[in-house]
């Protein structure tokens, strides 16, 4: 099924000011931070608690460099999810809320990047201590996948296909 190019993309129906438009985007992203954020903020919780656990001392020097490794990725990831809205305190009341919305998309999809490499490194790390298989490599870059396929394959496929615009213009 071949579908055509949507016609009401350039004012998509909306009669908004510049600055409705960046009020609507910002309640949109932060209702999608908080998803983000949670996930990461339970992740990155239960990960700090793992090296006091008595079975963390037995591990290999490879498997606590890779638990290292999934911390600090945990830690950026909190911290990009978190990121716009210290940035939206930070600027509230200064009038650059098209600004602000940009740079929070921007911190959130760097999130989103890390979390990614968060959750496989994690789940990378459970694994190959969990069953100590050959196949854990191949598990976890199938779930990779799955990970790049519904979080930005997915999302950019559904972009080209339904708004794509003859002038070019991005009807956000």
């Amino acid at each position: 099924m071949v579908t055509e190019p949507r016609q009401d993309i350039p004012g998509d129906g909306r009669d908004e000011s510049p600055q409705e438009r960046a009020d609507r985007q910002w309640q949109e992203l932060i209702q999608e931070i908080r998803v983000a954020q949670t996930g990461v903020q339970i992740l990155f919780g239960f990960l700090l608690t793992v090296v006091f656990a008595p079975t963390f001392v037995g591990l290999s020097q490879t498997d606590k460099t890779i638990y290292v490794i999934t911390v600090v990725l945990g830690s950026l990831a909190t911290g990009a999810l978190i990121g716009p809205v210290a940035f939206h305190r930070i600027v509230s009341g200064r009038r650059i809320k098209p600004e602000a919305v940009a740079w929070a998309s921007r911190l959130t999809f760097v999130g989103l990047i890390l979390l990614l490499a968060t959750c496989t490194s994690a789940l990378f790390l459970v694994l190959r201590v969990a069953t100590h298989n050959s196949l854990v490599p191949w598990l976890v870059g199938g779930v990779f996948a799955w990970y790049l396929l519904c979080w930005f394959v997915l999302p950019v496929w559904a972009r080209i296909r339904y708004t794509a615009d003859p002038h070019g213009q991005d009807p956000s």
